[in-house]
């Protein structure tokens, strides 16, 4: 009988384990599947610093709308997002630059077909400090003053001071645009910023420098111009009218140094993405464009 119970109590006993086993089974696949739908409520956004603003504006109002969802929205650079993207470590790529053709090939090439979604609009503002007595520039002055071929502002009807430039760095999407549109002026060349261009990490150490130094002069996205900077009128050519920047300037196409914002996605957006595109660019995403100082897309 001993023998016969000792055989019993040893059956119980694996039986018991089995199911422990089981049951720790279970356990961890609910905690992976658990897992698994928090991370695809997840949303990486990385990229422009004009856009970065924006961006978390966008994020903190949507999820408060949606508390299950989790936006993680860093800067870095439109180089920055667009690099995130061709790697694949990131879901939407903000950028205030189209993507080059050597991005959209090595995207591909990594399997990667780049989707462009315009998201908002920008206008690019020239800012000086508030005493400099400047009272506007053309697209050519300002491609002069930025390749050095004007370095005193007493030849723009200022001081007699020199011209300290300010640009963002390489990597930003507003030095492209500027480089591009601006001292480029818009025609395919090797022009390049002059040498003794000061180049600034962020929007935020244009608008510093600009602040306490009086012969600066410095470009950045609309949303980032504070109050205590000159915002100058620009002109297209010496025979256009000199225009500021203004969300009514940027639609009517006056202003002369305007241009649209994107995010981008590694195919068409999908999901979670796709939800959050649309309400972007919906009325309630919109709606927050304009009390960042950008142009919301018209409908």
């Amino acid at each position: 009988m001993r023998v016969a119970f000792g055989r019993l109590a040893l059956i119980l006993w694996a039986i018991a384990v089995l199911f422990s086993v089981a049951g720790c089974g279970r356990s961890r696949s609910a905690a992976a599947e658990a897992a698994g739908s928090e991370a695809a409520r997840t949303i990486q956004n990385t990229g422009s610093d004009t856009l970065v603003n924006l961006a978390l504006a966008w994020a903190e109002h949507y999820m408060q709308a949606y508390p299950d969802m989790n936006i993680s929205v860093t800067g870095g650079g439109s180089g920055t997002g667009i690099a995130a993207l061709i790697n694949g470590t990131v879901d939407i790529a903000n950028a205030s630059r189209a993507m080059k053709k050597e991005e959209i090939d090595a995207a591909k090439k990594n399997g990667i077909d780049p989707k462009e979604h315009t998201v908002a609009r920008d206008a690019i503002a020239v800012v000086v400090h508030p005493s400099n007595p400047v009272q506007g520039l053309t697209i050519p002055q300002l491609a002069d003053i930025y390749t050095g071929k004007i370095t005193n502002w007493k030849d723009l009807g200022g001081a007699d001071l020199p011209i300290v430039l300010l640009s963002r760095e390489s990597n930003s999407g507003t030095y492209v645009y500027f480089l591009e549109n601006v001292v480029r002026q818009g025609v395919k060349s090797a022009v390049m910023f002059s040498p003794d261009t000061l180049l600034m990490p962020s929007s935020e150490g244009i608008s510093n420098e600009v602040r306490q130094n009086p012969n600066a002069i410095g470009y950045d996205g609309l949303g980032y111009v504070t109050s205590d900077q000159k915002v100058l009128p620009v002109a297209k050519d010496s025979a256009s009218p000199h225009v500021l920047p203004s969300a009514a300037t940027v639609n009517d196409g006056t202003y002369p140094i305007s241009r649209p914002l994107y995010m981008y996605t590694a195919g068409e957006p999908q999901g979670e993405v796709k939800t959050y595109l649309d309400w972007i660019i919906g009325p309630e995403g919109q709606a927050l464009v304009p009390t960042l100082g950008f142009v919301p897309l018209q409908k």
